[in-house]
Order: structure tokens, then C-alpha cells, then sequence
């Protein structure tokens, strides 16, 4: 949604994401709910947190349609990220972070089956994360037109990975992990090409990362953890649809009441200025 919404809509969306769509399909698996009943697993929120915002961020997309110049270059051009260096260590610090996220999800480094366990999971992440990233740029030389090593793509790889392995870093070898994480470079890759092919305008690539790698950590929880396969699908499905048909409604409503969107002249004059009246060049002072 970047650079063509309104502040309030970000502010109404995180309060109905945060108050309503996440707790009911978290406590679908996390408080004993008919998915963790059916043995649904999800370590980490692989579905539970990250398809959901994926699928939330699709269907804003959907509704917001794209940029002032992104499809249509009659328009003007989309100025390409403000900053590949700042990008860069925004990817390193997440990933950092997820050390937190994943292994501490197993809530305890004390004893000998913990602390394995922990180290395993860290494990998996790193080699996953590592996987998403090599293979997704590699994925990306292969089928553009320049045959370009991709910065962007090789960073959407990596968290990708991430997404990927967050369901199932407790549970599987590092082989396999290895394994879900280069799937995810694949994925994530394609993913973009399509919502590229539907003029679909996804700016950071959220769906991709979030929502289809997320679903992926699902279904391969099923492939090679101990879940039953056919419940894994259900599950990351189930899921996948509630966050998109919700926040699609809500969406639309807001569309409807005019509060998402900005004008074309605050879109062409940028938001920076428009919602805080600061730009790039001021500083404090």
C-alpha cells in the first residue's frame, strides 16, 4: 500500500488486523481451536502470523489498485526503493530478530532436550533463510531479461526462507530445511512475477514473501514433519482465506468511505510532505 494511502487507513486497518482477524485465526491453532483439534501445526506462526498479513496486504492491494505510473509508464515512472543499503540492513536486522522469534518460540534454554532443540531450530533458520536468498536470486538471473543478480530479490529470498521454515523449524533435518527454504527462493520469485502479469501492484513484495511462502511453511509441515499433509493444506488454506475475504471487506469499506486512498496530486507530491509535512531533505533541529 505504500506511497498512495492515508495515515487513518494504516491506523483503522492495524486496530481490525490486531484486534479481530489475528486473535480469531490464532486462536484457531494457538488456544485449542478446531485446527489445533484436527493436529494442525505451526511452530511459529509460518501461517498463523505471516500468511495472514501476506493475504491482508493482497486484498489492500487489490482494493487500493497501484501507483500513479507503475503499470502505466504514460503516467510517469515509479521511482525505484528509496534506499538499497538502509533495505539491506532492514533484512539483516529482521533476520537477526528472528533468532527470537523461532527459537524462542521453544520457551525454554534449560536442560539437554531444550537447548537442542533451540539449537536446532536456529539451525534450520539460518540454512533456510541462506537457501531462500541464494536460490531466489539465482532464480531471478534465470528468468529476467537481463539476467541481472536481483539485490531486492536476493533480500525477498532470504526472508522468504524465514517464512518458509518458521512452521516447521522444530521439526525437520537440516537437509529438508535446507530444502523448504530453496522452494521459498523459487516462490517468492514467481509469486512477484504473477502479481506483476495481474497488474497487481505489491510494493515490497508482501504477498510473496508473507502470504504464498507463508502457506508454503504450512503445507511443508506436512511434507516433511510429522503432520498429516491433508490437514496442513486445510489449515494454511482455511487461514489464507479468512485473513483475504475480512480485510477485502474491510478494505472496500474504506474504499466506499473515501479514507484510504489520497488524491492523485497528494500521490504525485508524495506523502512524506502531504501526511507529515516533512521531506526528505529536512532534518531536526
Amino acid at each position: 500500500m505504500i506511497g498512495r494511502i492515508q495515515l487513518r487507513a494504516y491506523v483503522w486497518y492495524s486496530l481490525i488486523i490486531t484486534g479481530l482477524i489475528y486473535p480469531v485465526s490464532g486462536f484457531w491453532k494457538w488456544g485449542g481451536g478446531w485446527l489445533d483439534q484436527l493436529g494442525f501445526q505451526d511452530f511459529a506462526g509460518s501461517v498463523v502470523v505471516h500468511a495472514v498479513g501476506g493475504f491482508a496486504a493482497l486484498a489492500a492491494a487489490v482494493v487500493v489498485g497501484p501507483r500513479i505510473g507503475r503499470f502505466n509508464h504514460a503516467e510517469g515512472r515509479v521511482k525505484g526503493a528509496h534506499s538499497l543499503t538502509m533495505s539491506a540492513l532492514g533484512v539483516f536486522i529482521l533476520w537477526i530478530g528472528w533468532y527470537g522469534f523461532n527459537p524462542g518460540s521453544q520457551l525454554a534454554f534449560s536442560g539437554t532436550a531444550n537447548i537442542e532443540a533451540t539449537m536446532l531450530i536456529a539451525v534450520n533458520t539460518t540454512l533456510a533463510a541462506a537457501a531462500g536468498g541464494v536460490v531466489a536470486m539465482i532464480t531471478s538471473r534465470t528468468m529476467s531479461h537481463g539476467h541481472k543478480l536481483s539485490l531486492t530479490m536476493l533480500m525477498n529470498g532470504i526472508l522468504a526462507g524465514l517464512v518458509g521454515i518458521t512452521a516447521n523449524c522444530d521439526a525437520v533435518t537440516n537437509n529438508e530445511a535446507l530444502a523448504i527454504g530453496a522452494v521459498a527462493g523459487v516462490l517468492v520469485v514467481l509469486g512477484n512475477l504473477l502479481l506483476e502479469r495481474l497488474k497487481i501492484d505489491d510494493a515490497v513484495g508482501a504477498w510473496p514473501v508473507h502470504g504464498l511462502c507463508g502457506v508454503w511453511g504450512g503445507i511443508a509441515t506436512g511434507v516433511f514433519g510429522p503432520a498429516a499433509l491433508g490437514v496442513q493444506i486445510l489449515g494454511s488454506a482455511a487461514i489464507a482465506a479468512w485473513a483475504f475475504i475480512t480485510m477485502l471487506i474491510v478494505f472496500s469499506v474504506m474504499r466506499g468511505l473515501g479514507i484510504i486512498r489520497v488524491s492523485r496530486k497528494e500521490e504525485l507530491a508524495g506523502l512524506d510532505l502531504i501526511e507529515h509535512g516533512e521531506t526528505e531533505g529536512d532534518s531536526a533541529g
